[in-house]
C-alpha cells in the first residue's frame, strides 16, 4: 500500500531512444520498399517497338524500356534521400539522448538525499555569507546544507534507539545499562550542536570566520555522538550463538505487532467519524504504512532464519537488522495512531474548562463598569476585541454539532489569549502544553519513520522545539506557543522534503551483501 504522502510523484521520462530508433527503422524500410517494389512487380505489357515513318522513307525504332532507363536516375533520388534524412535525424537524436543521460546520471544527481547545486554553491567558499563547511568534513556530509554531520549522527541516533530497545527485550533494563547511558549522552551532544545550528541560523555570530568556527564544532560533536554510539553498541551486537534467541524476540514483536493493526484500524475509524477530517491528517494512512512494514519483516525474517540454518551468521545479523528496523517503524506508524487518538479525547474535554479560563483572563483586562452619569469607557483594545472574536467562533464551532479538530480549537484558544495572560488560569496553561505535545510527538513520529529523505532544517526546528519545551513547569505559555509552531514547522518542512527528494523504503537497512532490505 502507497501512502497519500507520496502519491502523485512524477515519473522518470519514457524511453525516447527507442521512439527514434523505430521512426529511423520505419524510415528505412519504406525507403526500401520503393527501391525494391518495381523491380519485384512483373510488368503488365511487355515493351512494343513503335515503327514510324521518317519523311526520308526509313523507320525508326524505339521502346518503352529506353525511356524507363533515361529516368530510372531521376527515380532513385527521392528514395535515397529519405533514408538518409531517415538516419541523420536518428544518428542526432541518439547523440542527444546520450548527452541528456550522462548529465542526469552525473554522480550525485537524481539520487534521494543528494543536496541541490543551490545547497552545494551556497555551502562552497565565497557564498552567501562566506562561511564554510570546516575542513575534513566535506561541506557537510549529505546534509546537503554545509552543517557537517547533524543528519547522519540523528539517523545513528535514531537505529541505536531501536537496536537498544530489542537489546533490551533480550536482556533487561539492567544488562544494557551502559548502552542506555551511552545513547543519553549523545542525545545531549546532539541538542547542544542543535542548538548551535539554530544561532547559526539566526544569524548568530555574525562575522564569517565565526561561523566557520562554529561548523566546526558541530561536525565535532556530531563526531562525538557517532563514536560514543558505536564504542557503546559494540559489545550488544549479535554473535552467532545469540541469534536463535534475538530471531525470537523480533518475532515475539512482530506478532504483537499484527495482532494490534486491526484493532488500530477500528480505532482510526471511530475517529474520522466522530472529528474533523484535518484533526486526523497527521496519521492518516498510518495502519496501512505499518503493515507495509510488517510484510517487510516478513521477508527479512525469513531470510534470517534461512541464512542461519545454512551457517552463515553475518548474512543473518544482516537480514535481523533489517526486520528490526522494519517492525520498530511499524510499531511507531501504530503508537502514534493511538496517541493521536488520546491526545483527540483529552482535547474535547479540555475546551470548554479552555474557554471558561479564557474569559477569566480577559477579564481581567475588562474596564470596570462606569458609574452612573460617567462617560463610557475607553474602546477595547484590538487585542482584547481579536480575542473575543476567537472565543466566540471556537464556541459556536463546539455548539455547532458538526465534527471539528479539538486541538486546532485549543490552539486558536491559546493564541488569542497569550498576548494578554498573565498566568491566571491554569487551564490555558496546560491547553498549551497539550497541543504542543501533540505538534511535538507527530513531527518526531514522521522523522523517525522517513529518516532518510528529512532535511537539516526540519530537524533543526525540531530539536529547538524540544529543547523549548523540555523546560517543564519553567516554560511560560509564550515557549509553550513557539515550541507547538516550531514543531509544525519542522513537520511541514518534513514531509515537503520527503515529497521533492524521495526516500529509501521505511525501515531499509543495508545487508552485509552491500545490498539495501
Amino acid at each position: 500500500m502507497t501512502s497519500p504522502l507520496f502519491r502523485g510523484w512524477p515519473r522518470r521520462a519514457g524511453p525516447h531512444l527507442a521512439v527514434r530508433v523505430a521512426h529511423a527503422a520505419l524510415g528505412g524500410a519504406a525507403g526500401f520498399v520503393w527501391l525494391v517494389l518495381p523491380g519485384m512487380t512483373p510488368p503488365a505489357d511487355a515493351p512494343v517497338a513503335i515503327i514510324t515513318p521518317s519523311p526520308a522513307g526509313g523507320t525508326v525504332g524505339t521502346a518503352a524500356a529506353t525511356d524507363g532507363d533515361e529516368t530510372s536516375g531521376a527515380d532513385l533520388v527521392l528514395p535515397v534521400a529519405v533514408v538518409g534524412a531517415a538516419g541523420a535525424l536518428a544518428g542526432y537524436g541518439y547523440v542527444r539522448r546520450r548527452r541528456r543521460a550522462r548529465s542526469r546520471t552525473a554522480p550525485g544527481a537524481g539520487r534521494p538525499g543528494a543536496p541541490r547545486a543551490a545547497d552545494a554553491e551556497a555551502a562552497a567558499p565565497g557564498h552567501g555569507d562566506g562561511e564554510a563547511a570546516a575542513p575534513g568534513h566535506g561541506g557537510g556530509e549529505g546534509d546537503g546544507d554545509g552543517v557537517p554531520g547533524l543528519v547522519d549522527a540523528e539517523n545513528r541516533l535514531l537505529a541505536a534507539r531501536e537496536e537498544l530497545a530489542f537489546a533490551e527485550a533480550r536482556g533487561g533494563p539492567e544488562a544494557v545499562a551502559p548502552w542506555t547511558r551511552a545513547v543519553r549522552d549523545a542525545e545531549a551532544e546532539l541538542a547542544s550542536a542543535y542548538a548551535m545550528r539554530q544561532r547559526y541560523d539566526e544569524g548568530v555570530p555574525a562575522d564569517a570566520a565565526e561561523r566557520r568556527h562554529v561548523l566546526a564544532g558541530i561536525a565535532g560533536r556530531c563526531q562525538e555522538v557517532v563514536r560514543t554510539l558505536d564504542a557503546a553498541s559494540a559489545p550488544w551486537s549479535v554473535q552467532a550463538a545469540q541469534l536463535p534467541g534475538a530471531l525470537e524476540v523480533a518475532e515475539a514483536r512482530f506478532r504483537e505487532l499484527t495482532a494490534r493493526t486491526t484493532a488500530v484500524e477500528a480505532t482510526l475509524s471511530a475517529l474520522h467519524a466522530r472529528y474533523a477530517p484535518a484533526a486526523l491528517d497527521a496519521v492518516t494512512g498510518y495502519p496501512e504504512l505499518a503493515k507495509d512494514r510488517l510484510v517487510l519483516a516478513t521477508t527479512e525474517l525469513n531470510g534470517a532464519r534461512q541464512a542461519s540454518d545454512l551457517g552463515r551468521p553475518t548474512e543473518a545479523t544482516g537480514h535481523l537488522r533489517a526486520a528490526e528496523g522494519a517492525i520498530a517503524r511499524a510499531g511507531v506508524f501504530l503508537a502514534e495512531t493511538d496517541r493521536l487518538a488520546r491526545d483527540l479525547t483529552g482535547a474535547a474535554r479540555l475546551v470548554p474548562a479552555a474557554l471558561t479560563g479564557a474569559e477569566a483572563e480577559l477579564a481581567a483586562h475588562r474596564a470596570p463598569a462606569p458609574a452612573e452619569g460617567a462617560p463610557p469607557p475607553p474602546a477595547a483594545p484590538l487585542l482584547l476585541l481579536h480575542a473575543d472574536a476567537v472565543l466566540a467562533a471556537v464556541r459556536a464551532e463546539v455548539t455547532s454539532g458538526r465534527p471539528y479538530d479539538p486541538l486546532e480549537l485549543l490552539r486558536r484558544v491559546v493564541r488569542a489569549t497569550e498576548p494578554l495572560s498573565a498566568g491566571e488560569s491554569g487551564v490555558l496553561a496546560a491547553a498549551a502544553h497539550l497541543a504542543a505535545a501533540d505538534s511535538l510527538a507527530a513531527a518526531e513520529a514522521f522523522l523517525a519513520t522517513h529518516r532518510e529523505g528529512v532535511r537539516v532544517t526540519a530537524r533543526t526546528r525540531l530539536a529547538e522545539a524540544r529543547r523549548l519545551f523540555a523546560r517543564g513547569n519553567a516554560a511560560t505559555q509564550a515557549d509553550r506557543v513557539r515550541a507547538d509552531d516550531l514543531a509544525r514547522e519542522a513537520r511541514a518542512s518534513a514531509e515537503q522534503d520527503v515529497r521533492l527528494r524521495g526516500h529509501q523504503p521505511a525501515g531499509a537497512q543495508q545487508r552485509p551483501d552491500g545490498q539495501m532490505a
